[in-house]
């Protein structure tokens, strides 16, 4: 999800408070150790989410997902006969909160793991904490290749992430377009201030034009912006087949209604920043028909283990549908729990391990195996809006 926007200016201060007090993420016995309270009886991890903010919805079904499988989890025994404890903490969908809710989680509470955040950016503004205290950060739903690796090529050693990355989902977009849909002319509109917008059009534009289409627009957009007629009349005067708009549902709800108020007909495709309740509400349900998306998994889908998830959230959340984050979020927590059980204890550079050794295990959103950059091999799913509801399209294996 959304990539860093702001410069986090007091992220260097940050980090040297958090170097001040590591001893407080650590055992007497100078070992690596965490997440366990007094009596032993618990693991704690932290949840640093969007709990509030622009991007609320994200957080708030990763943390409904979290609570699912955590209920569990302690129901059967918990881990090794030990609870699993979750300490939450709102970032307010802001880089800098971010920082500072990871340097609280370290630092004061000792968590094992932190799980979150759900945009990029604000898992990226925790990663050098997460290096520095040697705590694993898992992002159920960052999917900038930089959340895990640095521009130069290094990995971040305590990063990981649930979610497949952006060229994955740029790439299966445009075969999509090209072969399934059959166009051969497409334009882009996409958030020129967001990484996550910028690295889902790059993909799909060279894997499109790869299979023979053509880019006949691009033009861009602000976070924020909210009147986006002309541009899509300059859109609409290049006459392109399908368009494609990565981008959040904040901005996406009012492009797609302007755009079908515009006269654009074509086929409308985005990615897993559509996937909120929200989305529906801003651009209206007519307006949604024959538009796409990629996305995580879908609540539709006939697969065995994704339908028992599906009865056990409703159960739970008063009948109602789980999404994609909802998913992630219950993944991450039991992605986590698989590795704590594999590495035997809670020695967080051996769980780092285990989690980096993980292979094939079977979650709601995939069968996964973690490769060498911390990100998941796994399938992604396409989905059409129909009359304001997600349908269950096709799921696309990774090659």
């Amino acid at each position: 999800m959304k990539s860093s926007i702001k410069k986090i200016l007091v992220a260097s201060t940050l980090f040297a408070g958090v170097l001040a007090g590591c001893s407080g993420g650590h055992n007497s016995s100078g070992g690596n150790s965490g997440g366990g309270d007094a009596k032993g009886d618990t693991i704690k991890i932290g949840a640093n989410l969007e709990l509030s903010g622009e991007v609320a919805s994200y957080g708030q079904s990763i943390s409904e997902g979290m609570e699912l499988a955590i209920e569990e989890i302690n129901a059967s025994g918990g881990v090794d006969g030990k609870k699993i404890k979750v300490v939450k903490v709102d970032n307010k969908s802001d880089n800098a909160e971010a920082a500072s809710a990871a340097t609280r989680l370290t630092s004061q509470e000792n968590v094992l793991a932190i799980i979150g955040a759900a945009t990029s950016g604000n898992t990226i503004a925790q990663a050098q904490i997460a290096n520095d205290t040697k705590t694993i950060l898992l992002s159920p739903s960052g999917t900038a290749p930089n959340v895990t690796e640095n521009e130069d090529g290094s990995i971040n050693e305590y990063v990981f992430r649930t979610s497949y990355i952006d060229p994955f989902q740029g790439t299966v977009a445009a075969n999509f377009a090209a072969k399934e849909l059959g166009v051969k002319t497409a334009a882009i509109y996409s958030d020129s201030a967001s990484d996550y917008a910028k690295g889902l059009a790059a993909a799909f534009k060279e894997t499109f034009q790869k299979a023979g289409g053509k880019i006949v627009a691009e033009e861009s957009y602000v976070a924020g912006d909210t009147d986006f007629r002309s541009t899509l009349t300059r859109i609409k005067s290049a006459n392109p087949e399908f368009v494609f708009i990565p981008g959040y549902y904040e901005e996406v709800g009012l492009i797609v209604k302007q755009a079908r108020e515009s006269g654009v007909t074509v086929p409308l495709m985005g990615a897993d920043g559509w996937d909120s309740p929200t989305l529906v509400d801003l651009a209206g349900k007519d307006a949604l028909n024959n538009t796409f998306i990629t996305n995580h998994y879908s609540a539709q889908d006939p697969d065995t283990k994704i339908q028992e998830f599906v009865t056990k959230f409703k159960e739970k959340y008063k009948d109602k549908s789980p999404d994609a984050f909802n998913a992630l979020g219950y993944d991450s927590v039991y992605l986590l729990v698989d590795a704590i059980k594999r590495a035997g204890s809670l020695d967080r550079e051996a769980v780092k391990d285990a989690l980096a050794e993980t292979k094939d295990i079977s979650l709601v959103t995939g069968v996964v195996t973690i490769d060498k950059k911390h990100n998941p091999i796994k399938s992604a799913t396409i989905l059409e809006y129909v009359d304001g509801e997600q349908k269950f399209k096709a799921k696309v294996d990774p090659e």
